[in-house]
């Protein structure tokens, strides 16, 4: 009977997830010693809800506060910078630059560092017309979104990478990870995410 409810409690879980909107590219294998997390995520927003979808995804189990036998993920900075890229004739922007900056560090449950303090830098790019405000609304949103997926998933493919190689070799391979590129209405041109280390 509890290995049924169990079924069931599951079943729900990922139906909740694909009801928020939220699509899995697939679960994450993290070190060892991240079986439980708490997460900080500096202005919280969409980030913070969609990093702990993903966890979840990965058999984590998210804790309201840290504390022993806990392992600590903190995003210290998440921002988005727009930057105009070309001005016609008429005085008016026509492309812009949408950049999105994401610090980040881990430790596993006893406190050991796992990952130092890094970022993830992702830009896109896309066309404005001053004659489709609402679209071009929606277009900035979209790629806000997308960037934020990009940027997750680029540290989970991070923290994977420990799992599997270990500190030292993960940091050395740590580059350009693949991302979905996809955009709506005008084409846009996308840069892969680069890794910095904080050092």
């Amino acid at each position: 009977m509890n290995h049924r409810m169990l079924k069931i409690v599951s079943l729900l879980s990922v139906l909740a997830l694909a009801a928020c909107g939220f699509h899995l590219r697939g679960s994450a294998a993290l070190p060892k010693g991240m079986e439980r997390v708490h997460i900080t995520v500096s202005g919280g927003g969409d980030f913070q809800r969609k990093l702990a979808r993903a966890l979840l995804a990965s058999n984590v189990v998210i804790e309201d506060k840290g504390g022993p036998g806990i392992a600590e993920l903190h995003v210290p900075a998440q921002n988005f910078t727009v930057q105009s890229l070309t001005i016609s004739g008429a005085a008016q922007v026509t492309e812009f630059a949408v950049r999105f900056h994401v610090a980040f560090t881990a430790s596993d449950a006893n406190g050991k560092t796992l990952v130092p303090m890094e970022t993830i830098n992702l830009q896109r790019e896309y066309s404005y017309e001053a004659s489709q405000v609402v679209g071009t609304q929606s277009q900035m949103e979209q790629i806000q979104g997308s960037l934020i997926d990009d940027a997750i998933q680029a540290m989970l493919f991070r923290l994977q990478a420990v799992a599997k190689h270990g500190e030292a070799a993960a940091a050395k391979a740590a580059g350009p990870l693949p991302a979905d590129a996809s955009t709506t209405q005008e084409p846009t041109q996308y840069m892969n995410p680069s890794f910095d280390s904080g050092d």
